[in-house]
C-alpha cells in the first residue's frame, strides 16, 4: 500500500487537523523525511501552508484542534503538540497543551527541535546553566515585577509548558496567574 493510500485509510480521507475533505497530502514529520505512514500526517493545503508559515499562524484557523489533538497517531499528536507550543501566548492553546497527554517517547519526538527557520545556534539555560526546552516547566528564582498588570510573579512559582523565544536565549514565555508573560532565563531554574 502506498504511504498515500495508507494515510487515506487511516484518516478516512479527512485532513488529520482540521477533517477538511479537499487538496489532502501527506507531511513528513520531522526529524523523519521518509515515507512510513507512522512519520507522516494527511493534512489539506490550508493547514499545510498555516503551520510552516509563522506568519500565517491564524490563532482562528487552529481551534480545530481541539478535536483533532484526541488522535491516537503519534505523528499527528506530534505535530498538535508543536503548533499548541508556537500558539502558547492563546490562552484556549494553552489549555489545550494542558491536556494533551503524550506517551514519553512521543513526547521526546515532540521536543525534538527541529525548526530551520528558528536559530540553531540560540540555546536557552536556565539560572544554573541547564538547557531549556519548549515545554519545559521552570519556577521562578525571585519575585518579578510584571509590567502591564498589576501583580507580582512570586518566587518559587511554577511556569509549565514554557515557550523559547527563538531569537533570543535569554527570553521565554510562559503563563503565571493566566497571563502569558516574557520571563529571563537568568530569573528560573528548571524543575525536574
Amino acid at each position: 500500500m502506498t504511504l498515500s493510500a495508507s494515510l487515506h485509510s487511516r484518516s478516512d480521507a479527512k485532513c488529520e487537523l482540521c477533517a477538511a475533505l479537499d487538496q489532502l497530502r501527506s507531511f513528513a514529520i520531522k526529524p523523519y523525511s521518509d515515507e512510513l505512514a507512522d512519520h507522516n500526517v494527511l493534512i489539506c493545503q490550508q493547514c499545510h501552508e498555516r503551520q510552516s508559515d509563522s506568519l500565517m499562524l491564524d490563532p482562528n484557523h487552529w481551534h480545530c484542534l481541539s478535536d483533532s489533538m484526541w488522535s491516537q497517531v503519534p505523528a499527528v499528536q506530534v505535530i498538535i503538540w508543536r503548533l499548541l507550543n508556537r500558539l502558547g501566548s492563546e490562552p484556549w492553546a494553552q489549555d489545550l497543551l494542558d491536556m494533551l497527554y503524550l506517551e514519553d517517547d512521543t513526547l521526546t519526538w515532540a521536543k525534538t527541535n527541529t525548526n530551520e527557520d528558528s536559530l540553531s545556534a540560540v540555546e536557552h539555560k536556565d539560572s544554573n546553566g541547564a538547557s531549556l526546552q519548549n515545554g519545559d516547566t521552570v519556577t521562578l528564582t525571585k519575585d518579578l515585577n510584571v509590567k502591564g498588570v498589576s501583580f507580582t510573579a512570586k518566587r518559587g512559582t511554577a511556569v509549565r509548558n514554557i515557550s523559547l523565544v527563538t531569537d533570543n536565549s535569554e527570553q521565554l514565555e510562559g503563563r503565571v496567574n493566566g497571563t502569558q508573560i516574557v520571563i529571563l532565563t537568568k530569573f528560573v531554574k528548571r524543575a525536574n
